[in-house]
């Protein structure tokens, strides 16, 4: 931690999350320096407003020394904005953060090419294979993958990477320790190891719908280029990338149905300008001479990736699967696969809810409330049905998936 670390998350605290600071630190030369200064100097300065004036009076430095502490108890890191550490890259944004809170490692963010992968939270199962595989694919060309570690097309994304045995960030729209998406929390416990979850909000913050937009400006200001894999019209993955745009960043997107209204936005993006990502090497192949982290020979086709997913696949079903690809199986499967479909094309309410919050990897059931946003009864409810129904399939510990 810097020297001045007090004063940055004072500063933090008193202009609020998202507040822009660069124009009062450039004529004060420091956060202590605007700290020590006194409130008749503050109403002087033309880059003040009275509302930052409010907020800098009303803010004790004692808010600052218990987060310190907070973060020293559970060994969370503190990077402020003039420690060296800090990312240069997220400094050119408008409104950086003053303080960025760690758990684990941040990587070399200014020497490498980092792209932000956003998408849909309820995420179709296209999206979240596309996802996956193409994150994995650039990780093993030497690309950083940063993602918001929150359920659908996030979690597909750091799973990539994490599959590649390579470095992950996620930023986080919370406070550590708040309790958010707790059926998540592997996930996160998995990215602090493989590289660091970090956020702008001091420990047990709560996540709101304000904390979500703003945590995208970090996705899209540590990045280079943002992988957009599904998107509506009015999504904040949308949002995100627009954001990229403005600041001079490229913006990626994943193809797909154009009859799919979940994927309206990332069709447009592509209408708009936007690169074309059917394949890592058509991500990472832009920025393989400014970075040497790139290694272009190590960009895989979707076809190899999936591939090798396959074979690395720990999944005794999977294997059994395997064993039994005959003719007829194969045709049985096809059967099977075309009367689900016929059945859950006529799913409604509760059940359509849940049947389309699941896919074919085994989810708990915590995940299918967050993903339904459903309650437990209804969920359970509805889970019944479907596996009546045989559409859904169940296994030890309350998980389910897409039969």
């Amino acid at each position: 931690m810097s020297a001045n670390i007090r004063y940055w998350i004072w500063l933090a605290e008193a202009l609020g999350y998202g507040a822009s600071f660069k124009e009062i630190i450039q004529e004060y030369g420091s956060a202590e320096r605007l700290y020590n200064a006194n409130i008749l100097e503050w109403r002087m300065s033309p880059v003040i407003t009275a509302k930052q004036i409010e907020g800098l009076a009303r803010t004790d430095i004692s808010v600052a020394d218990k987060i310190i502490s907070q973060c020293d108890e559970n060994n969370w890191d503190i990077i402020d904005f003039e420690d060296e550490r800090y990312p240069e890259r997220l400094k050119e944004i408008h409104n950086p953060p003053a303080v960025l809170y760690v758990d684990g490692t941040l990587p070399d963010i200014d020497n490498t090419a980092v792209i932000g992968v956003v998408g849909a939270r309820k995420a179709s199962r296209y999206a979240v294979k596309a996802t996956r595989l193409m994150s994995n694919g650039l990780a093993q060309a030497g690309a950083l993958i940063v993602s918001g570690a929150a359920l659908g097309v996030d979690s597909a994304a750091h799973m990539g990477a994490i599959d590649a045995c390579k470095q992950t960030v996620g930023v986080l729209g919370c406070g550590f320790g708040s309790g958010y998406l707790l059926s998540n929390e592997e996930l996160r416990n998995m990215i602090s190891h493989a590289g660091a979850l970090i956020t702008e909000y001091p420990p047990y913050t709560k996540a709101s719908k304000t904390t979500f937009p703003m945590r995208n400006r970090i996705i899209s200001g540590l990045s280079v280029g943002v992988l957009v894999t599904e998107a509506g019209v009015k999504s904040g993955s949308l949002i995100t990338a627009t954001l990229a745009l403005q600041e001079g960043k490229d913006v990626f997107a994943i193809p797909s149905s154009i009859l799919d209204v979940n994927f309206l936005g990332t069709n447009k993006l592509i209408d708009d300008g936007a690169y074309v990502a059917t394949s890592p090497y058509s991500v990472v192949n832009v920025y393989s001479d400014r970075f040497s982290s790139i290694d272009i020979t190590k960009a895989k086709s979707v076809a190899e990736l999936a591939e090798e997913a396959r074979k690395n696949s720990e999944s005794a079903n999977a294997e059994n699967e395997a064993d039994a690809l005959t003719f007829d199986s194969i045709s049985q499967g096809r059967r099977e696969r075309v009367r689900n479909q016929e059945l859950s094309a006529g799913l409604t309410g509760d059940e359509r809810k849940v049947y389309f919050a699941l896919d074919d990897t085994l989810m708990n059931i915590d995940s299918i409330i967050t993903k339904s946003e459903l309650d437990s009864s209804r969920v359970a409810v509805a889970l019944t049905k479907l596996e009546v129904k045989g559409l859904v399939s169940s296994a030890s510990g309350r998980r389910y998936k897409q039969s």
